[in-house]
C-alpha cells in the first residue's frame, strides 16, 4: 500500500520499524524555537516523562473535567464519566497493556523488540492526550462543529476531535513560544490514530482504496475519510512527527499508538456502560429481548431481508451488526466468535448486571465493580502483537474473540442509549448553543467597528490560521484546491473560530452563548478562557 504526497511533504513508506537503538535519540527529540530538530541533553525516557507532565499540566487537560463524555452529569447525576475521568481510565488501561506486553519473558516482547520496542511512558502520554481535542457536549459537539466548518466556512477538512488534539499539541497550547507543547516525536506520533488528512493527503488518499484502513472510509456524501488525525494546517507537523520512524508504513499507527487505541476501545466499551447503568437508562427488558430474540431466530434472520422488518423488531439490530462486521471487517469476522461473544455479553451484562436495577447501594456498586474489573482483566490479557497486521488493525490489537466482545458491548450503548429520543431532545438543545456561539462571534468579527474587541484568544487563533493557510498556499497549494486569498481568509476565520469554541467547556460554552446573545444576567459570566 503506497501513497504519494504534495512535493513539500516527504513520504514515509518503508515497511518495518528500525531497531530500537536507532530510534532512541530521534524519538526523544524536540523542535527548538527556530523549528530545527535538536538533540536534548535529557535521555529519551526522561524526555518522555517530561512530555507526560506537560500534557497533564496543560489547561486543555484540566478542561476535560468539564466536558461531556456521553451523558452530561447535569442531565444524569454526578456519577457519570466526563472526558477527564474517561482519559484517566484509558491511561490506566493503556499502562497495564504496555507494561504487560513488555514484561521480561513475555513472548510478545520479542515481537515488540523486532518492531523497535514499546515505551510505556509514551503510551501513557498518548493516552493522556488522546481526547484533548473533543469540543463541548461530546460527540454531538464534534458533529455540529464539523457541519458548520464545512458548510459555512468552506473548510474541506471540517472538524474532528483527533485532528483537533494534534493541533492543540503542536500549535494551540501556549506553553512553547512557537506554540504547542514542544513534545518529542514519539509522543506526537503516538496520538496519530488516523495518520492522514480528511482529503488529498496522502495521495492516493486512503478513502479511495477499495479496502481502506479503519477510519479512512468515506464519512458522508462529501467524500473524504470519516476519521483523520491532522488538518491541512498541521499536515507538515504530522509528517515531521512520523519522520522519527523511517521504517513505518505510510498509513500505519506506531506501536505505542496502537496500544493507546486498543485501550480507548476497551475503556469506552466498559466504563460508559457504568454510566448508563447508574443513570438507569440502560433498561434490562429492551436489551434482553434483543439478544434473546436474535439468538432464538438467528438462522431465520440470517436469511431475511432486514429492510422488510421494522427498525425496532427484536433481533434485527444485532443481526444487522453481524452483517456489518462481515462487510467491513471480513479479515476478522467469524460467526462462531460473534455467537460466543453475544452469549457472554448476555450472561455477564444482561442476565448478570442489568437484571438487578442499580439502586445506589454498596451492593450495587460492588456488583458493578466486579463486572467491570473482570472484563477489564480479561480484555487486557487478550492483547496480541503482530509484525505485519491487517491494514484495518494495528501492531498491538485484541484477539478475535475479544474483538467481537468489545464490538458487541459498544453496540449495546449505541443501540439502547445513543438512539434514545430523550437523549436526542437534550442534544438538540446543546446543538443550538453551539450554533448561537458561531452566529454571535461570526457577526462580531464581521463588525469592523467592534471586531477588535473580540476575545484576544479568538483573534490570536484566527491569526495562527491565517499564517498557516498563507504558508500552505506557497508550499502546497494543491491542498487548498486553488483557494483565492478571500477564500483563504474566510477559512482562517472559520478555523480560528472553531478552534476557540472547541476549547470551551460545556458550562463555558453555555454561558458564553447566553452572553453573546444578550441572555446573561451577569456581566462576567462568559470570560475568555478555557
Amino acid at each position: 500500500m503506497t501513497a504519494t504526497a504534495p512535493q513539500s511533504i516527504q513520504r514515509i513508506t518503508a515497511r518495518q520499524h528500525p531497531p530500537v537503538e536507532a530510534t532512541t535519540v530521534t524519538r526523544g527529540q524536540r523542535a527548538d524555537a527556530g523549528g530545527e530538530t535538536t538533540e536534548r541533553a535529557l535521555g529519551a525516557d526522561e524526555a518522555f516523562r517530561d512530555d507526560l507532565e506537560r500534557i497533564r499540566f496543560s489547561p486543555y487537560y484540566s478542561r476535560l473535567g468539564a466536558v461531556t463524555q456521553v451523558i452530561s452529569s447535569n442531565g444524569a447525576g454526578q456519577g457519570v464519566h466526563n472526558r477527564l475521568t474517561h482519559t484517566i481510565k484509558v491511561t490506566s488501561v493503556a499502562r497495564a497493556i504496555a507494561t504487560g506486553i513488555t514484561r521480561p519473558g513475555d513472548p510478545r516482547r520479542d515481537l515488540l523488540d523486532r518492531l523497535g520496542g514499546c515505551d510505556p511512558v509514551v503510551v501513557q502520554a498518548a493516552a493522556s492526550a488522546h481526547d484533548l481535542g473533543h469540543p463541548p457536549f461530546g460527540h454531538l459537539g464534534e458533529s455540529v462543529l464539523n457541519r458548520i466548518a464545512r458548510q459555512r466556512y468552506g473548510l474541506e477538512d471540517g472538524f474532528d476531535g483527533n485532528a483537533q488534539t494534534f493541533r492543540i499539541l503542536t500549535t494551540l497550547d501556549a506553553l512553547h513560544p512557537e506554540g504547542g507543547l514542544n513534545l518529542t516525536a514519539a509522543v506526537r506520533a503516538a496520538v496519530l490514530k488516523y495518520p492522514w488528512c480528511r482529503v488529498r493527503f496522502p495521495r492516493p488518499h486512503p478513502s479511495e482504496f477499495a479496502y481502506p484502513p479503519r477510519g479512512a472510509g468515506a464519512g458522508d456524501d462529501d467524500g473524504g475519510s470519516s476519521k483523520f488525525s491532522a488538518y491541512f494546517l498541521d499536515a507538515a507537523e504530522m509528517v515531521d512527527a512520523r519522520a522519527a520512524y523511517p521504517g513505518l508504513p505510510a498509513l500505519r499507527q506506531t506501536v505505542e499508538c496502537s496500544v493507546m487505541d486498543v485501550a480507548d476501545d476497551i475503556a469506552y466499551s466498559l466504563h460508559d456502560l457504568d454510566d448508563f447503568h447508574r443513570a438507569g437508562v440502560l433498561q434490562y427488558a429492551a436489551v434482553a429481548t434483543e439478544f434473546r430474540e436474535w439468538r432464538a431466530h438467528a438462522a431465520r434472520l440470517a436469511r431475511q431481508d432486514l429492510d422488510t422488518l421494522t427498525p425496532d423488531a427484536p433481533g434485527r439490530s444485532l443481526e444487522a451488526l453481524r452483517r456489518r462486521i462481515h462487510a467491513k471487517d471480513p479479515w476478522i469476522a467469524d460467526d462462531d466468535a460473534f455467537f460466543a461473544a453475544a452469549d457472554r455479553v448476555r450472561t455477564d451484562l444482561i442476565d448478570g448486571l442489568l437484571a438487578v436495577p442499580y439502586d445506589g447501594s454498596r451492593a450495587a456498586e460492588r456488583a458493578l465493580g466486579a463486572f467491570t474489573g473482570q472484563w477489564l482483566a480479561r480484555l487486557q490479557d487478550a492483547v496480541t502483537v503482530t509484525l505485519d497486521p491487517h491494514p484495518r488493525s494495528g501492531y498491538v490489537s485484541l484477539l478475535p474473540q475479544a474483538w467481537h466482545e468489545v464490538t458487541i458491548l459498544k453496540f449495546v450503548h449505541q443501540r439502547f442509549v445513543l438512539q434514545r429520543p430523550d437523549l436526542a431532545l437534550y442534544q438538540r438543545g446543546q446543538a443550538r448553543i453551539l450554533l448561537r456561539l458561531v452566529d454571535g462571534f461570526d457577526a462580531w468579527l464581521a463588525d469592523r467597528a467592534d471586531a477588535a474587541r473580540a476575545p484576544r484568544r479568538l483573534l490570536e487563533f484566527i491569526d495562527l490560521a491565517t499564517m498557516g493557510y498563507d504558508t500552505i498556499a506557497g508550499d502546497s497549494p494543491d491542498l487548498l484546491a486553488g483557494a483565492d486569498p478571500a477564500a483563504r481568509r474566510r477559512r482562517a476565520v472559520g478555523r480560528g473560530l472553531i478552534d476557540y469554541i472547541a476549547s470551551l467547556s460545556d458550562a463555558r460554552a453555555a454561558a458564553t452563548a447566553d452572553s453573546i446573545t444578550g441572555r446573561a444576567e451577569r456581566l462576567w459570566d462568559a470570560g475568555g478562557g478555557l
